[in-house]
């Protein structure tokens, strides 16, 4: 099933301001929110969706790349990886913006320490890449696969950082929760205010006896080969994220993604703008007055283009569909082909006769009355 558009998801323009797109993500979350809609999936999922979509338009950077590129500039998975994301996620990002919507209601569902004492999950580091593409790979979209050395977690404790179940006991400060609760009087009447614990920095659990792998982090280093697909059509510059492929958190946790940068390897015959694709075709001054057939190159092979007599340098021909196609499946660009006619920097004495003969020739005498300027065909031509 295809993704709904983040605009669409949260009600809000195009050109809505942060504080517009942070209200209406708020209207949504609330109106979502599992303790409201308890074991309602439904619910759930549009939760989950509001907060990714929130969290790429509150993002300078990636609604930028989302309003150029859409979905597909996020990579495959989108805000916050996807389908990776866990409440977790969300209520460690965004728990601030539901305010004390949902304090003081007692075991209302426990999630994000709005009900029920929920300790404070952590998010592994992202890893980020650069990979390169040849305009052929991006034209048709490309596997790759990518050694990265990354954080894992650790195998002899299952990323618990203890070396057995006794080596792990309760936060004595905080009991367990992970967050400290002070109260407050005021003028206004007692004030409650929650941070997180500083003893066991929100876990909740203290390590007393360390696994002699990890000692204690939870996490080890190790190589890993990940496949990354790419969608055809991608730029240089744009970032792909691929979800869950970071570093491990420490002591559990989510993991981080992995952000891949796309940089283009230069085209020995081609450049790229945009979509389009540009090949400049030097031929003499005999073909370009009398015309003839050339066979120009293109990302499937060759293209045989026919020049017409009387051509003069910097003509512009097009060639419909044979750029690359767009990231959003929105039709593919063109190959531009532009004319350009070898001048000879020294010529014989009998070439020489034979241009001055021409040159006495009327039809090789400019007239400004039967051409347009270069500048007016070019601007003609687009």
């Amino acid at each position: 099933m295809s993704k709904r558009d983040y605009y669409e998801i949260l009600e809000v323009q195009k050109n809505s301001s942060k504080e517009e797109i942070k209200k209406a993500y708020r209207k949504k979350a609330l109106q979502y929110h599992p303790d409201r809609n308890p074991g309602d999936k439904a619910a759930e999922e549009k939760f989950k969706e509001a907060a990714e979509a929130y969290e790429v338009l509150s993002n300078d950077d990636k609604r930028r790349r989302y309003d150029q590129y859409g979905h597909a500039g996020m990579g495959s998975s989108g805000g916050f990886s996807g389908s990776g994301m866990t409440m977790d996620d969300i209520f460690s990002h965004f728990g601030d913006i539901f305010g004390d919507a949902f304090s003081g209601f007692g075991n209302f569902g426990g999630f994000g320490g709005f009900g029920g004492g929920r300790s404070n999950v952590r998010k592994g580091s992202n890893l980020r890449i650069r990979v390169k593409l040849t305009l052929e790979e991006i034209a048709k979209g490309v596997e790759k696969k990518v050694k990265v050395r990354k954080s894992v977690t650790c195998n002899d404790c299952n990323g618990t950082g203890a070396n057995d179940s006794n080596g792990i006991s309760t936060c004595t400060v905080c009991k367990g929760s992970g967050q400290v609760t002070r109260v407050t009087r005021t003028i206004l009447g007692a004030m409650q205010t929650a941070s997180v614990c500083s003893t066991c920095n929100g876990q909740g659990k203290i390590v007393t006896k360390p696994c002699k792998t990890c000692r204690g982090d939870g996490v080890v280093p190790e190589e890993e080969v990940i496949r990354i697909d790419i969608p055809a059509g991608v730029a240089e510059g744009m970032q792909l994220s691929v979800g869950g492929k970071g570093n491990a958190a420490p002591r559990g946790g989510a993991n981080g993604d992995l952000i891949v940068a796309i940089e283009e390897e230069p085209h020995p015959d081609l450049v790229r703008e945009e979509n389009n694709l540009i090949y400049n075709l030097l031929i003499s001054i005999p073909d370009a007055v009398n015309g003839t057939t050339v066979d120009i190159p293109t990302i499937e092979g060759q293209a045989r283009v026919k020049i017409e007599p009387g051509t003069f340098s910097g003509k512009l021909l097009r060639l419909r569909g044979k750029g690359l196609p767009d990231v959003n499946s929105y039709g593919r660009g063109d190959l531009i082909v532009r004319v350009m006619i070898y001048i000879p920097e020294s010529i014989s004495k009998d070439e020489r006769k034979i241009l001055d003969k021409l040159n006495e020739s009327p039809n090789f005498m400019p007239d400004k009355n039967k051409r347009k300027s270069f500048f007016e065909r070019f601007r003609d031509y687009f």
